[in-house]
């Protein structure tokens, strides 16, 4: 299936190009907007990448982005772009799911906090995107909303649980997506469709109205998972955490000392792709040193967590500024090997380190395995070492003159 472009628009421009369109009047909040809607009508009924569509909502908030814009105030980059979240965060009059039939019509009365830090960066929201019931799995097979589909290959899973998400920002049915991350929900999906997901460290996005009536199935799964943000790029994924951040998002370099990870889970095929992306960072005048993640000391230890926490980011950053390694440990499993192996059935065993320590981690599109299915290489840090991690990635994606193209 294919869109042609509307109005000089395909659906895959960055956040930025679409920013300053509006920004000159070259572009409305309102054509984009309605752009995007056009879209998901047209591609979700086969992805099924959205619960909920909000259309009235959307057509709302793009008309008061056009008249704030053309008043003269600017609310910054995110201003009048389209913008979906992912349906475990509570929207104010709007029904949230997080894929349960039992919510069905949940309507919370408050937003969560990124839904309003959204709404106060301009961002028009176009709708709640489809994911594993309760985020309790890594395939996003499992929804009472019926399963996402993989836009790359529809016989494979799209990864979870965040897996709605990436599907709609790699098809351009939106621009970016808010999303959460407890064991590697939001990096395993960008990386199976091809898309960035950046982790802050954990506490810098405030996770606050999460299903905020609701208690977690386990208190440990408060401790681990993090909001988190999946767009195309690494630049646009950049883009979002400085305008959702605040003060947080002060400029940083690239590292220097990069840690080859040694000791990570993958298949060859996995391997071969990722000695290709060494070979790209040799190439930055990067120092590279053989180092190992610390897989082993993740553990549901809600006790143990804080003091783990600091010791880690003093121990394995001691001699490094940040760590690569491959996000998936396979590619992406068909859907009868996932219904076989369970919900976990894309492995989070190269990512899960990452929420257990706090570390902020992004995986970003970085080559392609066989068939032409994406692959994900993530770049790791201590905490607080945010822009370091989102400086290190564009880095890379400028290196290898990463440009996106997506698979409809």
């Amino acid at each position: 299936m294919s869109i042609a472009p509307k109005g000089n628009l395909t659906g895959f421009e960055s956040i930025l190009a679409v920013s300053e369109r509006i920004r000159r009047g070259e572009l409305s909040p309102v054509s984009l907007a309605e752009f995007e809607l056009e879209r998901i009508d047209r591609l979700n009924p086969r992805l099924n990448a959205f619960i909920t569509v909000t259309r009235e909502v959307a057509r709302e908030q793009a008309m008061n982005a056009d008249r704030e814009r053309r008043s003269g105030l600017s609310r910054g980059v995110l201003h009048g772009v389209p913008i979906a979240v992912k349906d475990f965060y509570d929207t104010a009059g709007i029904r949230t799911t997080a894929g349960f039939a039992r919510f069905a019509q949940r309507v919370p009365a408050k937003n969560a906090a990124m839904v309003d830090r959204l709404r106060d960066a301009g961002a028009v929201l176009l709708g709640k995107t489809n994911m594993h019931r309760l985020g309790s799995g890594t395939t996003s097979l499992e929804s009472d909303f019926g399963p996402v589909v993989n836009p790359w290959d529809a016989h494979r899973v799209a990864g979870g649980s965040s897996g709605g998400s990436a599907v709609a920002v790699a098809t351009g049915m939106c621009f970016g997506t808010v999303d959460t991350d407890a064991v590697g929900s939001g990096r395993l999906p960008a990386a199976i469709c091809g898309v960035s997901c950046f982790k802050p460290t954990y506490g810098v996005l405030d996770r606050s109205g999460i299903l905020a009536d609701q208690a977690p199935p386990d208190p440990t799964i408060e401790l681990l998972a993090h909001p988190c943000l999946t767009a195309r790029t690494a630049d646009d994924v950049a883009l979002m955490f400085a305008a959702l951040a605040g003060d947080r998002s002060a400029e940083s370099s690239p590292a220097r000392r990069i840690g080859v990870v040694t000791n990570y889970s993958a298949t060859p095929e996995i391997r071969a792709a990722f000695e290709r992306c060494i070979e790209a960072l040799e190439a930055m005048s990067m120092t590279l040193i053989e180092s190992t993640a610390p897989f082993d000391g993740a553990r549901f230890d809600a006790a143990a967590i804080e003091r783990d926490r600091a010791d880690a980011s003093r121990r394995d950053f001691a001699d490094v500024d940040v760590l690569v390694l491959p996000t998936l440990t396979a590619r992406a499993p068909t859907i009868d090997e996932a219904r076989s192996q369970g919900e976990q059935a894309v492995s989070p065993s190269n990512t899960f380190f990452c929420n257990y320590f706090g570390f902020p981690a992004i995986s970003v599109p970085a080559g392609e395995l066989t068939e032409g299915l994406p692959f994900g290489l993530q770049f790791v840090g201590p905490r607080g070492a945010d822009q370091r991690i989102l400086s290190s990635a564009q880095a890379f994606h400028r290196k290898i003159d990463f440009q996106y193209h997506g698979p409809i």
